[in-house]
């Protein structure tokens, strides 16, 4: 097979949740297999910020950047439906788009995408206007209307799609993302520990989020549910060791963030409140290593790559009953309603307090967590390919 492949969202060397998956794909994928031939299709005005010499290894993969303007291109695949991708690259059987992004394939190459959520649809009020338009002009009901194949990264994503877009649910495989296995419990005499701790300035205890900093995260919720922990613990003698706590807050500014630095500013416990703007991929499984515990009450998920990768640090984790986070989190995590602070509080106190119940939930965690690897995931990813191609 000749199968081309989107690799645009790789350009800007970001590593959110479509970036990792994209990432950690392709890496696992050029492994695994050593018969078809890849064309990565890649576009940008600017000199690119990723890095891609590490597929000089793969000698049937094969890199083809083209250099227009990106506003000028998405407008032509709008409004015309033209260039097609899959022609630019000198054909394909097949092309994968995995992530929805403006683009046109021709009608004789099998398209093939995968959709990680339609939060966009189910909370557009957590979307600013720019970022609403842009869903808007893109029309990924059209993209999945148009695809042979859709991978849903959960249940809940393959549920949306039939419930919110009419997508006849035997052209979508479920096939969950997997974990980098650098996520894992690290030796407490490791050097980096020491060095990551001072280079974001670490409390020696603390409760972490680690993800974009966004309203459909539920940060406000997580500051909430903190004032309500400090507040027991200056109530109650017998909780006094919860003030030993401080919150910590990481990650990159997304949409709407403006209300949260808001809220954590006039807190009457910022000081107990650290914000890290951004932590680096490779400081990602020392930051979990260092953590007490760690809170991910998302609004909705397409997946949850943080939750799993806590887990397999072992650290405790607190998430979400709503979207896919029960799906991923089964059985290893402590699971609340994200629109309810107090039953993020009294999680947060029930952790820090209960030994028994972190040991056990730790344990849950681990199991959890070695359920999904991205062998896996690539294996099943490339059965599907071979599927949808054979499917004439």
């Amino acid at each position: 097979m000749r199968i081309g492949i989107d690799a645009r969202c790789l350009e800007e060397g970001r590593r959110t949740g479509v970036e990792e998956y994209t990432l950690n794909l392709l890496q696992n994928l050029f492994k695994i297999d050593k018969k078809n031939e890849y064309i990565l299709f890649l576009n940008s005005w600017k000199k690119s910020q990723a890095d891609f010499s590490w597929l000089a290894d793969y000698p049937n993969v094969k890199v083809l950047k083209f250099h227009f303007p990106n506003k000028i291109l998405n407008f032509l695949f709008w409004y015309f439906n033209w260039p097609k991708m899959d022609k630019m690259i000198g054909g394909a059987d097949l092309f994968f788009m995995p992530n929805i992004i403006f683009g046109s394939v021709s009608k004789k190459t099998k398209l093939l995408i995968t959709i990680h959520d339609l939060s966009f649809e189910r909370y557009s009020e957590n979307f600013s206007l720019k970022r609403r338009l842009w869903h808007i002009f893109v029309n990924p009901k059209k993209i999945c209307i148009r695809a042979d194949g859709i991978i849903a990264v959960s249940e809940s994503s393959r549920n949306d799609l039939v419930d919110i877009y009419r997508i006849d649910p035997n052209k979508i495989r479920v096939i969950h993302s997997g974990i980098s296995e650098k996520f894992l419990v690290l030796n407490r005499n490791d050097e980096k520990l020491v060095k990551v701790k001072e280079k974001y300035r670490l409390p020696y205890k603390f409760i972490l989020y680690l993800g974009t900093i966004e309203p459909r995260k539920n940060i406000i919720g997580i500051l909430r549910a903190y004032r309500k922990l400090q507040e027991v613990g200056f109530l109650d003698l017998n909780l006094n060791e919860v003030l030993n706590y401080k919150l910590v807050i990481a990650g990159s500014k997304g949409w709407l963030s403006r209300k949260i630095f808001s809220e954590i500013k006039k807190s009457e416990f910022r000081e107990n409140i650290k914000m890290i703007n951004f932590v680096k991929d490779e400081d990602k499984e020392y930051v979990f290593n260092l953590a007490s515990l760690f809170v991910y009450p998302s609004f909705f998920e397409g997946f949850g790559f943080p939750v799993l990768e806590a887990m397999s640090c072992g650290v405790p984790v607190i998430t979400s009953n709503s979207s896919s986070l029960p799906e991923v989190a089964g059985g290893g995590a402590i699971m609340i309603d994200p629109e309810k602070p107090n039953e993020i509080a009294d999680a947060f106190k029930e952790l820090l307090t209960n030994k028994s119940l972190r040991e056990n939930l730790i344990k849950k965690g681990f199991y959890q967590a070695g359920t999904f690897s991205w062998e896996k995931t690539t294996k099943e990813s490339l059965k599907f390919f071979r599927e949808i191609v054979k499917n004439k």
